[in-house]
């Protein structure tokens, strides 16, 4: 059974309550109209209301890699350098910065920028939310990011050096990443008070996050909302809303029902099923940008029987990447040769994947010793694309004797269950914020990052750990290019996972929501926000 059967069904089961929780509306041929650009004043109630499908894991910066908490922090927290629209660096926290050496970058921080405790921005406090990523204790899943970094140096009050261990030039891109947040002082001296007190790192944090940035965060209900407010002393300027909320509903077709109905102002994501929906409503908008992510299929390399390259090949080459883009996506998302997504450096349009090719697929398996199939799980989140993902390999390696069990599993425990490696196959996605390849692969796939810190597919390799290093360590771009171009085909040839799709962040976006945005890296713009009368 291919995947649109799946999704024809699905529709089927869902008609019913969709049409209890709102009226969808009519089908019609027409462009929906485009929404009004007239300039309109500010609506007195500026609490822009988002319906999102999970809840943020930590506040801390430095306490997960997941998207969903990286929207919330993005806001919230601020870096030294931040990307432009255009995908070039630009100051932040930063005013200017310089490369003293081959190991040295200098870094001038901006003056009078308060923190929301009311305490000042000083080099200092940058040294400090470094020194905690880097702690051993703190065992941050987002080490990977500044590993490379020696010390960090205080020049004086507004002079800040970072000394790598070798030469790093993607340094500056990574600074630019939400883990690279600067931190309160005080916030991060009441963490290790409450760490002291036998409490776990972060406990003082995510529930008291204290940046920099234009929103301050005033409550979190886990599981239900979270909500921030505008931070009046900002040093730039200020936010035009007065607060955000992120509400979580994990339903779809609930999501699109408050977006429809003006609960809420914008519904992330929107399933590429539900396109159609949002662009035929009155009152709504997709807001579709190109975001450097890439959905895959991983493989739990250190279990059997994905412990052998063959099987791995071969349910690779098993499954039909064009039947879920037409399927799962509707569309809106383009084939993954490798890891490595277009817009990052270090992306190589010449290389191909592993084919299409069940006949090769079986011959694998009989190779490997699996003639007769095998038994096994797929996880997911309760993302409604990855779950048809997910039943649409079900079906397809039914053709091979592989029975495979879905399983669809709580976020938090999701992230959890997987950096353990209490799994087998499981789906998940990767966007390279950095937009550089160090970024899109060394915690993916060096043996030094298993579990945590991204690499769940347990895949350990010498030779792509020594070409995944030498990316890191070579100044030169030309050199780095091919680096990752040789490492690109390893990983394809060496398949600890299915490199599925490039896809695209779909939201929809109420009419009177005005100068939302969002990164390539899937974070929300909102400081220029607002919702007009």
């Amino acid at each position: 059974m291919k995947l649109k059967s799946f999704i024809l069904f699905m529709l089927c089961l869902l008609l019913i309550p969709a049409l209890l929780v709102a009226c969808g509306p009519a089908d019609v041929d027409e462009d929906p109209a485009a929404p009004d650009d007239e300039v309109t004043e500010p609506a007195a109630d500026q609490d822009l209301i988002i319906a999102t499908l999970s809840d943020a894991v930590s506040l801390d910066p430095h306490g997960s890699n997941d998207v969903p908490s990286a929207k919330v922090c993005y806001n919230i927290y601020e870096s030294l350098v931040v990307f432009d629209e255009n995908s070039e660096l630009q100051p932040l926290l930063a005013t200017s910065w310089e490369a003293v050496d081959d190991l040295t970058w200098e870094f001038t921080l901006r003056e009078g920028v308060l923190f929301h405790d009311g305490s000042e921005l000083t080099a200092e406090a940058v040294k400090a939310s470094f020194d905690r990523l880097l702690d051993p204790d703190i065992a941050s899943p987002r080490l990977f990011l500044f590993s490379m970094l020696e010390e960090v140096i205080v020049v004086d009050d507004y002079t800040v050096q970072f000394v790598t261990q070798f030469p790093f030039a993607p340094l500056p891109a990574h600074l630019a990443h939400s883990g690279g947040a600067i931190i309160s002082l005080n916030a991060i001296e009441a963490d290790y008070e409450e760490m002291a007190a036998g409490n776990e790192p972060g406990s003082y944090l995510s529930q008291n996050p204290v940046g920099t940035g234009f929103f301050i965060f005033e409550s979190w209900e886990p599981g239900n909302q979270l909500k921030m407010v505008r931070f009046d002393d900002y040093w730039g300027e200020n936010a035009k809303l007065d607060s955000v909320t992120f509400r979580v509903v994990p339903e779809s077709l609930t999501r699109l029902s408050e977006l429809e109905t003006g609960f809420a102002h914008i519904a992330d994501p929107v399933e590429p099923s539900d396109i159609s929906r949002v662009e035929n409503m009155d009152n709504a908008f997709m807001e579709i940008t190109s975001v450097t992510v890439m959905a895959y299929i991983g493989y739990n390399c250190d279990k059997a029987p994905f412990d052998d390259v063959r099987v791995r090949q071969a349910i690779s080459m098993a499954i039909n990447k064009e039947d879920i883009i037409a399927g799962a996506y509707e569309g809106t998302a383009i084939p993954a040769e490798g890891p490595i997504a277009p817009g990052v450096f270090g992306h190589d349009p010449t290389i191909s994947g592993l084919p299409y090719d069940k006949g090769m697929a079986a011959e694998l398996l009989a190779e490997a010793g699996y003639a007769d199939g095998f038994s096994t799980t797929i996880w997911t989140n309760d993302n409604p694309v990855r779950i048809m993902i997910a039943e649409y390999v079900q079906s397809e390696l039914r053709d091979l004797n592989i029975e495979v069990d879905v399983e669809v599993i709580e976020w938090g425990a999701y992230l959890e269950g997987t950096a353990a490696g209490d799994h087998e196959m499981f789906i998940l996605g990767w966007s390279t914020p950095t937009l550089d390849a160090d970024y899109a692969v060394y915690a993916l796939f060096h043996s030094d990052n298993v579990g945590d810190p991204g690499n769940r597919a347990f895949y350990r390799s010498a030779v792509a750990d020594e070409l995944l290093d030498r990316g890191r360590q070579e100044p030169d771009p030309d050199t780095r290019l091919a680096i990752y171009s040789e490492l690109q085909e390893i990983l394809i040839e060496d398949a600890p996972m299915l490199y599925l799709v490039y896809n695209e962040n779909l939201a929809g976006v109420n009419n009177n929501v005005k100068n939302f945005g969002v990164t390539p890296a899937s974070m929300f713009l909102l400081q220029d926000v607002y919702i007009e009368q």
